[in-house]
This record gives C-alpha cells, structure tokens and sequence, in this order.
C-alpha cells in the first residue's frame, strides 16, 4: 500500500507540474513537460560545455543561436556536467533517434540525446526557454524536466528556385528559421521548364544556357540590355561551390538537403540548352516564360538516359541525401503517353539510384506497379497518392493540395502578395492531420512524413518566400513532431506568439495574416468601426493621432466612434509583445464603396490566381486577382442610391499560362472598339451599366485609372459584374479597382 500510496503521489504532481508549465512557449511543442520550482540563472559568465564532438557541435550552434537572439556570447569548452553550466552529453538510456531529454535545476542545466540530431534539437528547445530579456534580473532557464522525440521522421519544406533564384544568403536564412521550428529535410528544387539552377560541369551549357530567360510580357520586352541590344536576360544559377556551401550548413543545423532534377518532363530549359535529348522533332528555341504544363520531355533512348545519368553523378557528389527526387509529374508529351513510357523510364533511374546507394523520390505520377519497392511516393494530389503507395507497400510523404501548398494565399486581404487564388489560412494548415485515417494500422510505417511547399511561379521575390512559409512551416513542424494529444490551436498561437521575435532577429519577414488587424466600416454620424483579426488572439492596439500603436494604445473592445476623414492605425500585441505590423485604416466615406480586385467575387474558380504585374520592371508592381479561365468579377450587394459614376483602374497582363485544351474556353464579348473595353453590367446576363474604354490604358504597362462612367441614376442594391470585351486574349486586361462614385 505504501509502494502505491508513493506512485500516486508522483504521478499526482507530474500532472501538477504539467499544468503549470503555460509559461513554456516552444515550437513544436515537447512531448513531455513538467514544470519545477525555481531556475537556472543565465548570464556572461555560464559556460556552455560538451564531452565529444557531436556534443560541442550542438554546444557551439546553441551559443550562435542565444548571441543571435539576446546578444548573449557565451564560452564553449570541454566538459563535464557540474554546476554553473549548461551541459551536453550522451544520454545513459537510449532516446530515438532524434530525441532528446532536457534537465534544468538552479544548479545547472543538462541536454542528453543518443545522437546527434537530438543534441541539436534539444539545445534548439533550450533555446526556446529563454523566454526573458537578458536586461531582467530573473533571466534564465525555469527549472523544468522534458523529454521528447519527433512523431515523424520527414518533416520537410520544399523551396522552388527554378522560376525565380533565391540567393545562398536566403537560403541560408530559411535553414536558420527550419531548424528553430526542428524542420529536417529541405527539398530544394532546382530544374524547370523555366530555369536550370544547377551547375554541371560536364554539361555547361545547362547554366549558360538553361539559367536565362526574358519574361514575359511588354515591360520585358522593352528592357533592353545596352550590352546586347536584346531584352535583358533573367535568372542565374547555384555553382556547385554554393551547392556544397548550402549543404554543409544546413548540416550543422541537422537538416538533409534532397536535391529535384525534374524528368522526363518540365525538361524544357535543359532542351534549349541540349536539343540532341528532345522526344520532339522541334525542341524549344528559348527557355519558355510562360507557366502552366510544357509538352516537352526527354527521350527515352541510350543517348539521352546517359545524359542523365552524368547529372546524376553530379548531383549526387553534391548532395549526401540518400534521397534523390526527378520529379516525374505532369508528362504531357504525347509520344511518352502513347508508348506509356514513364513506367520503365522511373523504373530504369531508381535502379540507377540504387546502385549509387540512393532512393528515388518522384511525385505521386511515377506510382506504377513495376515501381521498385524502395522508391518513394510524394502524394501531391491530395492524400490519395500517398494511400495507394503504402497500401502498395512503398513509402511515402504528404505534400498534399491544396493545404500544404504555400504559393496559396493566406487571406484574402487586398494587401496579401501575389500567389495561387486559393486561401489556405495558418489554422487550416495546423488543422491537416498527416496519418490519414485509411491507412491500415500495419501500412502506416511507411508514412515518413510532411511537408510544406512553396512553388514560385507568383512569388517573384525572397521576402515574399519568407511570408508565404512563415509561420505555416511552424505549424507543419508542429504536425511533424507533435503527437495529436500535444497538439491545441490556441495554445499554439500563445507558442507562435513567443517565435515571432525569434523571426525577427533572423531577419526573415514573416506572415502576419492570421493576426493583422481588419477593419469593417460604416458611415453614419461619423464613422463605425469593427476590428478583429483572423485567429481571434491577442489584444488590438489602435490610435487616431496619426501615431503608430504601442502597447500602451488603447485597447479596442467593441465598436468604436471615429471622425469621418480621420486614419485609424491598428496592430495586433500580445502583452508588451507586438504579434502584426500596424495597418492604416483611412475612413474617407468618399471611397467606402471601392474595392481592390482581391475584395471582389470571381464569377468562377477555375483557375483562380492574384497575379503581378509585369511593370514597372523596377520598384512596386500590383497584385491582380483573377480567373485566367474567365476572367470577370462581381461586386455583391452594390447600394447604387446616389452613385452617378463608376472609377476603375485596370491592368494589363501577359497571357503567359500553358493551360492546353482549356484555353478554346477563355472567351470575351466582342469589343466596340479597337482595343477593346470594361463592361460593367446588372449581373452578368443583365443590362448594360457603363462601357468604359480601355484605349487610355493602352500604352501604360503599369496600372491605369481610366476616366469614370456616368450612370443613369437608380436605388436599390444589386450585384454588378464586370467582363473585358477585348480583340484577342492578349494583352489579358485585368481590374485592380473599382469604385461607385456618389
């Protein structure tokens, strides 16, 4: 009795302990944490100290990482756990792999893991512990006990840099931000229809000539390189120096880097650079600008599977990853699919693989029953690639669409950066649960994982990668490392909420979607004013003198009063803590009725994208929102009492999409004019409410106001629809704004 009476005492106050461990703030969040009395103090004079040099290694990217973020330069040496000292060392026991245990007395502070990802990671939770400011006289660690392992062993971003190059720098700052978030594998992809990126010594002309492209549309066009006296050229390249650069730190930080050379398809750059390995008899001339699904593809023959086989070669001597990706999605080549040729084509490379002692990863496209049982599925599709391949038996990750695609938007708030159409928010991704539940209980070892992708077709420059991850890879670290039982989406935003500074001192411009301020207005006696923002967290901070909010702004909690013409400034805190950049609401009833393209209705979804303008080349280009399938939107519920015109902006964009068949579909009413005009109607069946020309847009690339449209006037409100009626699909004329003038 005495033995259980003891037990029940123990168990009694881990759980005491784990509640109140709410001042614990780490992403992913541990498996086990049990909160004890005291802390460890923390200042100049801790050393950090190690017994071997897996142990020293994780010791020195701990002390990196706490100057990063505190200013804080700590001594490294060799050592053994005694007091004063944060201690690295092997675990007694053996922890899995990854896994670390972390105990933290007011005597000292001591990190055990069985090997050397788990020493990274459990410094990286240290870290994390130091939620202070070195300034405060109670900096340090709080006494507490952890101990946890990964629920996954793939837990992966990937980075698109063949549309657009993102620099090493950048790169090596989203490792930096991966291994805050215990992210593990970074998939880098590095060849398209639009770029090759890699350096390969044995074939140079894949880098002189495969790298470059012109853009497209007429500001490309007319940005003429003096050099040359042709449109200048777009692009670059990793040299193989880079390549190992990039890959030895990512290293350091315990992540594997899994190269992309696409095959057989998205092949056109290497084709313009190498025709000889074309399956068509007229191979590109130029590396395409266009997106969408190219019909070229490599020959399947000796000459050309060789070529290929000597990139491999290469890229292999670059990159240790015992996985390798080629692609394999979307072959539309039309001898390929006839000989259904992709099959034996997958099947020839993973053997080749194997003999180098690496594993073929491929898009859920290469899935085949004659596919070798080591190859790897990356179920893109949704989830269903990834059911079939560990019903088959092969091994496989989630990268599913639409929710782990991050070229998605996260709002649809006008001021969101470019990106597919489609919002997937931050809890929409916290909520994805990556063991689906079909899965035969003996099949679902052969989920390695997850991962998030940014593909960067629309997201055009590095800030914007950073917004489009950040923070939705968190919330995929967390999904990767967390068992569902660990994981609550309030508890989560309290966690994400203590990162954000952590994003800031890496320098990486993170999303503030989910918790920037918006603002819904009326106009009355003045104007009404509603805020809130997307996670319901934190406390609004507003002012009307023009300043920016601080913490100590007043609070907003409930409708507030404000002067018409006065600018409201809004940002999200949590306590001192500044959780969004501040948001200027201008509350001018002159422009209440106006809409940025992004606030209007689509009349279809078929395509949806928010676009960039192609101009100007330098400086600040808008985002258009549309569907290139048909493009056309509606202004829902428009109060027309007292509008006697409509102002519009416009503008004009490339039609650089290869979207096959479905481009017989993209019809526009016949124009009046030559170069055509903006309908807008009563619906969009309904009558005639203004024809605006676009012939004053024309010659500007830019964005346009054209002159307003007189209405006849009327009451009531309806939906208004506006359609281009234009000559050709070329230029695709675009709505930024639009506004009923009173």
């Amino acid at each position: 009795m005495r033995i259980l009476f003891l037990v029940g005492v123990v168990v009694c106050l881990a759980v005491i302990g784990s509640a109140r461990a709410d001042d614990i703030a780490v992403v992913p969040n541990p498996a086990s944490v049990v909160r004890n009395a005291g802390s460890f103090p923390v200042s100049p004079a801790t050393r950090i100290v190690a017994q071997d040099a897996d142990g020293l290694a994780a010791a020195r990217r701990l002390a990196a990482v706490l100057e990063r973020e505190h200013g804080l330069k700590l001594a490294v040496a060799r050592g053994p756990a005694v007091d004063g000292v944060i201690a690295f060392q092997r675990a007694r026991s053996a922890l899995p792999s990854e896994g670390y245990r972390i105990g933290i007395t007011p005597r000292r502070a001591v990190i055990e893991a069985s090997d050397p990802a788990g020493l990274l990671h459990g410094g990286t939770t240290l870290s994390q512990l130091l939620a202070k400011k070195v300034a405060d006289p109670d900096f340090g660690l709080p006494a507490v006990a952890i101990e946890d392992a990964p629920r996954f062993r793939w837990r992966g971003l990937m980075l698109e840099s063949a549309r657009h190059l993102q620099s090493t720098a950048f790169v090596k700052k989203l490792l930096d931000a991966m291994a805050m978030n215990k992210l593990n594998v970074l998939h880098w992809h590095l060849t398209d229809d639009q770029a090759w990126r890699i350096e390969i010594r044995k074939y140079p002309k894949l880098t002189s000539v495969g790298a470059w492209r012109v853009p497209a549309g007429q500001a490309a066009q007319k940005d003429i390189d003096p050099a040359t006296g042709k449109p200048r050229l777009y692009g670059g390249f990793y040299s193989q120096a880079e390549v190992k650069e990039v890959v030895a730190y990512a290293a350091e930080r315990g992540i594997t880097v899994m190269p992309e050379i696409e095959m057989p398809g998205h092949a056109a750059a290497a084709l313009v650079a190498y025709p000889e390995y074309s399956a068509r008899a007229d191979p590109p001339r130029a590396v395409p600008a266009d997106w969408g699904i190219y019909h070229d593809a490599y020959k399947l023959d000796p000459k050309a599977t060789r070529f290929l086989e000597d990139v491999l070669d290469e890229v292999i001597a670059l990159f240790p990853s015992k996985y390798i990706h080629v692609g394999g999605d979307e072959v539309d080549n039309a001898e390929w699919k006839a000989g259904k040729l992709q099959g034996p084509f997958t099947v020839g490379i993973a053997k080749y693989l194997a003999t180098k002692q690496r594993r073929l990863v491929g898009w859920d496209e290469i899935l085949d029953p004659t596919l070798p049982k080591q190859a790897v599925v990356m179920s893109w599709r949704g989830i269903e690639g990834g059911l079939k391949a560990a019903a088959a038996g092969h091994d496989t990750i989630l990268a599913a669409y639409p929710t782990l695609y991050f070229d998605n938007r996260q709002s649809g708030a006008a001021d969101e950066p470019p990106g597919r159409g489609k919002v997937i928010t931050l809890e929409d991704v916290y909520a994805f649960e990556p063991m689906p539940g079909e899965i035969d209980a003996s099949k679902r070892s052969h989920v390695l994982g997850l991962q998030g992708q940014v593909w960067t077709e629309h997201v055009r420059t590095e800030e914007r990668v950073a917004h489009m991850l950040f923070p939705r890879a968190a919330a995929v670290a967390e999904l990767g490392w967390s068992k569902p039982e660990r994981r609550s989406w309030n508890d989560f935003l309290r966690r994400l909420s203590a990162q954000l500074p952590r994003y800031d001192a890496l320098g990486l411009p993170v999303a503030d979607s989910a918790l920037a301020p918006r603002a819904t207005v009326s106009y009355g006696d003045g104007a009404n004013v509603t805020l809130a923002n997307a996670a319901s967290y934190g406390d609004i901070r507003y002012t009307l003198d023009g300043s920016d909010p601080t913490p100590k702004s007043p609070r907003y909690a409930s409708t507030l009063k404000a002067n018409a013409g006065a600018t409201l400034k809004a940002a999200a805190f949590d306590g001192e803590r500044r959780l969004s950049k501040t948001r200027d609401f201008v509350l001018d009833p002159a422009h209440a009725s106006r809409r940025k393209s992004q606030e209007l209705k689509l009349c279809s979804e078929n395509i949806s994208l928010s676009m960039e303008d192609d101009a100007p080349i330098g400086g600040n280009r808008a985002a258009l929102y549309a569907d290139i399938q048909s493009p056309c939107w509606i202004y829902e519920g428009a109060d027309l009492a007292g509008v006697k015109a409509v102002a519009v902006t416009v503008g004009q964009l490339p039609y650089n999409y290869q979207i096959g068949e479905l481009i017989k579909k993209v019809t526009f009413p016949k124009p009046e004019t030559a170069v055509g005009e903006l309908e807008v109607r009563l619906g969009c069946e309904g009558e005639l409410l203004a024809r605006l020309p676009l012939a004053p847009a024309a010659p500007n690339m830019a964005i346009t106001a054209l002159p307003a449209a007189s209405i006849a006037p009327r009451t009531g409100k309806a939906d208004l629809c506006m359609r281009f009626a234009q000559p050709t699909l070329e230029p695709m004329w675009m709505v930024d704004s639009f506004e009923l003038v009173k």
